[in-house]
């Protein structure tokens, strides 16, 4: 797995660094610069990225609003004030400095999770619209087939996902992670908290969603995707 650690401090890059090394197959660059580690990032295309936040040129907080939404996050600080800043960015971590091994692996084992959902999406057939996902839930993978979620709503670090057997998976991940694993043309965000999928939708405005399910439910729409949620829906209708 590609890397990409953004520290204005040569020690907490240099633990970094000894880090993943210890943990092994990952490939690591450090930048104490973050105006060239966001240049690297746009050529090299890490699939993870280490990343303080107060550094002296640039806030880390800055830097995250630049990245791709592929790359995954992990918030590295000596400041536990920002933990809140991290949901913001959809970080799938937050580790406060200094952090031992044993967090950090952690971390790790939760990036690379993830990247193995991203290949296993990746890998899949765009004519198969009925794949499953895989979702850790507590201590099990719990397989689900995508044509049968209604809509799936983001919680702190977990997401809650609604199926039309009127079951509720709860797993511990992003709202961003998630999407990544379902077939894109099948399903569309609506808000910061929430995804629905297209063909569930009985109508919409700007401002909420009802599902042809669940008449009890108008689900929110975000302002800033509400102009997506109108071109896609004119499109299918």
């Amino acid at each position: 797995m590609k890397c990409i650690a953004i520290d204005d401090e040569p020690i907490a890059l240099s633990i970094i660094s000894n880090f993943c090394e210890r943990k092994g197959g990952l490939e690591l660059t450090v930048f104490d610069d973050p105006l060239k580690g966001i240049e690297a990032i746009e050529s090299q295309k890490p699939h993870l990225v280490f990343l303080d936040i107060e550094m002296n040129d640039l806030s880390g907080l800055d830097v995250a609003k630049k990245l791709p939404d592929d790359v995954m996050i992990v918030f590295t600080t000596a400041h536990a004030n920002y933990a809140l800043n991290s949901y913001e960015f959809w970080a799938i971590d937050f580790l406060h400095k200094p952090f031992a091994y044993d967090r950090f692996e952690k971390a790790i084992n939760r990036a690379l999770e993830i990247r193995k959902f991203q290949k296993l999406i990746s890998n899949a057939t765009p004519e198969n619209d009925n794949h499953l996902i895989n979702l850790k839930v507590e201590y099990r993978n719990v397989a689900l087939e995508s044509s049968k979620i209604l809509f799936i709503e983001a919680m702190d670090n977990y997401v809650k996902v609604f199926t039309d057997d009127q079951r509720m998976t709860i797993s511990q991940m992003s709202l961003k992670a998630i999407l990544e694993l379902l077939p894109p043309k099948n399903f569309i965000r609506i808000h910061r908290s929430f995804i629905v999928a297209k063909n569930q939708i009985a109508s919409y405005t700007k401002k909420s969603v009802k599902l042809k399910t669940t008449d009890d439910i108008n689900i929110p729409v975000g302002r800033i995707y509400a102009a997506e949620l109108y071109q896609i829906m004119k499109s299918v209708d």
